[in-house]
């Protein structure tokens, strides 16, 4: 997230895998000569690299990659990549080494450069660790997975809180060949074992214990509650993060717990959780490539106050951990030296005006550039952003803006036309590859294909809607499909409704998602109970509560429970979510049009059952 845009092209170029090298069909322009980025590529403005980005990607992505990267063999083809089949390959007959790039690289030039800054959850007990002490606590790890039988290509679940051992753990995998799967430390163990089982894991990294906000959370517990269904899983490495002793198993193995516009001597804060992708790659993998120092965020924004701790150069961080510190008083935020920030970052849902406004005036000064990121999972790193542009290239408050390097984004029409002009509103694609995309869905190419390939044909769907704006810049308006973001957390409905609908006095259930204050979108339940179970809904809405966050996870237990007969159904038995919606929203004086309905009485009866619920709740009618 640093201001310059060579500095935000550097920090994409980390998601290049070596997985993604291999076999080929199609193969594209030789490599451009070593030194070619440097030579002639950074001279460019922001204007002409962006137009070399994407009318010659070879020149533009191979010379970035031979000059920024180490490789152990230079690459021979710059990209073999066709969208309509999925076909997703980029430096051809390279080897690299992520971990080689992120460690061993910055500790020959300065080996004492703070590496890490873990905040931890005790205030005022940061550790610092520098890049030496990371690549041999790396290395050590490194060394004991693969003394137990950890290979190239296997699975590791790593299932971890934000510490310098989850990062060494990330890497160490990474420098063995071992793929990791980092599963956020707050899932539960059917989720955990559920992800578990779709990768195949052949050994878990875990702690006894987790802490934030100053709770405990018992992690191992978890874990081993989840390896009962999990029989490709050998080892359990446990680590210890407070005093109290773990219960250890035959699987178990102990491991001693370590100590261990980016500019040079910059500090890098994106306070985002490594189990999810924005601490992949903004937390651990892009800033140790460039050589950052970068901070890990252990506790939450308001514990044990909302402030800000630490000299940091570039804060990127979620609209809900913004729209939370509104609540409180600016002086929380005033009362620490800020003179340090240059550069601002939003991520992981659009965020809205008044926190943008908040974000840029309080924590900024109104003197700091604030960028509203927009990208994926998909996607690896940041796709379109207000920087970099042009010097004195204007910011639109809440609006993403601008296509990041190599991205064409393409506004598709109801009929599947790439819409032209400005003023235009439809599905949001991208027209070519890029390096940071992902290749495929582990043991599921054919899925991988009909999600982002077959819906548009020849474009990267990706699945959210876009607004090209009369300037030509691009606005997000939000998901295409059945998926909710709460607080920076994808949700499918569907997966709220399995978890439900496992009650036994539940026959159907339908969860959609609406706007709140803080956490962006919350999940809306709407829940037929079986006949006779009515006169218990207390107790059943205080089980379904327990049921989603033990299926799931406690954030994605429904903010609403309504009770109600039926669910609004087409003639052909499709739930209208759009009235439910409505419904939830209190938006029921034009409901549209509802000829299609199997029964329209039914909506009446659910009218009638939100008001009562309202007025249950105390809210005003």
């Amino acid at each position: 997230m640093a201001a310059g845009p060579r500095t935000l092209f550097r920090t994409l170029l980390i998601r290049l895998r070596t997985s993604a090298l291999g076999q080929h069909r199609r193969l594209t322009s030789l490599p451009p000569a070593p030194g070619t980025w440097n030579s002639e590529v950074s001279r460019l403005s922001h204007r002409d690299l962006y137009r070399l980005s994407v009318t010659d990607p070879d020149r533009f992505w191979g010379s970035a990659a031979a000059d920024r990267l180490h490789w152990a063999e230079p690459f021979q083809r710059v990209r073999d990549c066709e969208l309509s089949s999925g076909t997703i390959r980029w430096f051809l007959g390279g080897k690299l080494n992520v971990s080689v790039n992120c460690l061993d690289v910055h500790v020959e030039k300065h080996p004492e450069r703070v590496a890490l800054i873990w905040e931890r959850d005790e205030p005022g007990t940061e550790v610092k660790v520098t890049y030496r002490e990371l690549l041999e606590t790396t290395c050590r790890l490194a060394n004991t997975l693969k003394s137990h039988g950890i290979q190239k290509g296997d699975r590791v679940a790593i299932y971890m809180p934000v510490s310098p051992l989850a990062v060494a753990a990330m890497l160490a995998c990474a420098r063995i060949g071992a793929v990791h799967t980092v599963v956020f430390a707050g899932f539960s163990s059917e989720a955990l074992a559920g992800r578990i089982l779709d990768a195949g894991c052949k050994a878990v990294l875990t702690c006894n214990e987790a802490v934030r906000g100053g709770r405990i959370i018992p992690l191992k517990a978890t874990v081993d509650a989840a390896v009962k269904s999990c029989p490709t899983v050998r080892h359990v490495f446990v680590s210890h993060r407070t005093d109290r002793p773990a219960a250890m198993g035959d699987l178990d193995i102990p491991l001693e717990e370590y100590v261990f516009d980016y500019q040079d001597g910059d500090v890098f804060g994106c306070v985002a959780d490594i189990g999810w992708i924005t601490g992949h790659s903004y937390v651990v993998y892009g800033p140790l490539c460039n050589g950052a120092t970068t901070v890990l965020f252990e506790s939450t924004p308001v514990y044990p106050n909302p402030g800000e701790r630490l000299r940091i150069s570039q804060f990127y961080g979620a609209p809900t951990a913004l729209r939370l510190l509104l609540k409180y008083d600016e002086s929380w935020v005033k009362k620490y030296d800020r003179s340090s920030l240059r550069t601002l970052g939003s991520v992981g849902e659009p965020i809205n005006h008044e926190a943008w406004h908040w974000f840029h005036s309080v924590v900024g000064d109104g003197r700091c550039p604030l960028v509203d990121t927009w990208w994926q999972t998909e996607t690896g790193g940041v796709c379109i952003a207000p920087r970099p542009a042009e010097e004195g290239a204007p910011i639109i408050p809440a609006m993403a803006m601008r296509p990041f390097f190599g991205i064409q984004p393409a506004v598709m029409g109801d009929q599947g036309e790439p819409l032209s002009g400005n003023s235009v509103c439809g599905a949001l694609c991208i027209s070519q590859p890029w390096p940071g995309m992902a290749r495929s869905i582990y043991g599921d190419h054919r899925r991988f294909v009909d999600a982002y390939f077959k819906p548009y044909p020849g474009y990267y769907f990706t699945g959210d809607g876009g607004y090209r704006s009369e300037d030509g810049f691009y606005q997000i308006t939000g998901r295409m499909d059945d998926v909710i973001n709460v607080s920076g957390h994808r949700l499918g409905t569907a997966e709220i409704e399995d978890a439900l609908d496992e009650h036994p006095a539940v026959p159907e259930t339908a969860v959609i998602g609406i706007p709140h204050d803080i956490k962006g979108e919350v999940p809306f339940a709407f829940v037929v109970l079986k006949e006779g179970a009515a006169d218990d809904a207390p107790a059943v809405r205080q089980q379904l509560r327990e049921l989603v966050a033990t299926k799931i996870a406690k954030y994605a237990i429904p903010e609403h429970f309504l009770v109600v007969k039926r669910l609004p159904k087409t003639r052909s038995g499709k739930i209208m979510r759009r009235i439910l919606r409505k419904v939830a929203m209190g938006t029921t004086s034009d409901l549209g049009d509802v000829s299609t309905l199997d029964d329209p009485s039914v909506v009446k009866d659910i009218i009638e059952a939100h008001k009562q619920h309202r007025r249950q709740r105390g809210e005003e009618i």
